[in-house]
């Protein structure tokens, strides 16, 4: 049993982590900083992304790959920005950065292939599930993003408090608990709180933010589509056994969820008979997101 004064100890441990995790490269800062304003033209966001010439060759070798299924070859950033549209470009780019920055390894043995795996599976299903619900190809962009980093606080708990972080998800896998719950039970935060921290530091996008923050409590504050098909393609993951987190639990969708859709979770699957697909074209994001 953990004591107040334990949970209360690694809770700051976490908070003070999150100010270590590293900074996002300066490129995709500055990308971040354009797209917040919207008096920013495609020409200034293209030019912050030239001035780094490794991040604009990812960027290109991911635009060219069977994920964006392009007709012909993009040969400049320019092209992309005209045929993907700056929002998507802009998720491109927060992606890559953000893979970049996650380290490989980790103490507390959450295995990153297994992890990414999950989480390009919920980024793909939840990019899936907003085309399903009429969002646009370039709005499709940040359903993929924010499934991509939804789990994000997880690394963090795994790198900073990785004793205590083991200790809970083996006591959810001996119980078949939800381990956000056993995180706030026995670490006195969850990792979607991290997460939201996390988006905070990086000033990520507030879709973003409510996404890695809300994914396990969909129906806490107003509405939100985004959300709703995060949590949702995470439940579809799961029960698919698409990689691991860390989480196991396959949880029911609320019945306002199944009302957005008309749908189940079994119905849902059913819908997305090509995610082995989507998920084989995604991992890209990760192979060239990742340094070296």
């Amino acid at each position: 049993m953990t004591s107040v004064i334990e949970k209360h100890e690694t809770r700051q441990q976490l908070l003070d982590a999150v100010e270590l995790m590293p900074e996002l490269p300066k490129s995709v800062r500055e990308v971040l900083r354009l797209s917040n304003d919207a008096t920013t033209s495609q020409k200034e966001l293209v030019d912050v992304i030239k001035r780094d010439p490794v991040f604009t060759l990812k960027m290109l070798r991911l635009v060219n790959s069977p994920y964006f299924g392009l007709s012909r070859e993009i040969t400049s950033i320019n092209h992309a920005s005209v045929y993907l549209g700056l929002n998507t470009l802009k998720n491109v780019a927060v992606c890559l950065g953000i893979v970049g920055v996650v380290p490989h390894f980790n103490p507390a043995g959450l295995e990153m292939g297994a992890f990414w795996l999950h989480s390009l599976a919920v980024a793909s299903g939840t990019r899936m599930l907003g085309a399903m619900l009429g969002v646009s190809r370039d709005e499709a962009a940040d359903y993929f993003a924010a499934g991509l980093l939804h789990d994000v606080g997880k690394v963090v708990m795994a790198l900073h408090a990785p004793e205590q972080f083991s200790q809970v998800r083996e006591i959810a896998i001996e119980t078949d608990g939800v381990l956000s719950r056993m995180e706030m039970n026995h670490m006195g935060m969850t990792h979607s709180e991290i997460g939201g921290l996390l988006a905070e530091k990086w000033n990520l996008p507030r879709g973003l933010h409510d996404a890695l923050r809300l994914h396990h409590t969909p129906l806490e504050g107003k509405p939100s589509q985004l959300v709703d098909c995060v949590f949702v393609a995470d439940q579809i993951a799961k029960k698919l056994a698409f990689g691991s987190a860390g989480d196991y639990t396959v949880l029911e969708l609320p019945q306002p969820i199944q009302d957005r859709f008309s749908l189940d979770l079994n119905g849902l699957i059913k819908e997305m008979g090509s995610l082995d697909e989507e998920v084989e074209n995604a991992r890209i994001f990760i192979q060239l997101g990742e340094p070296g």
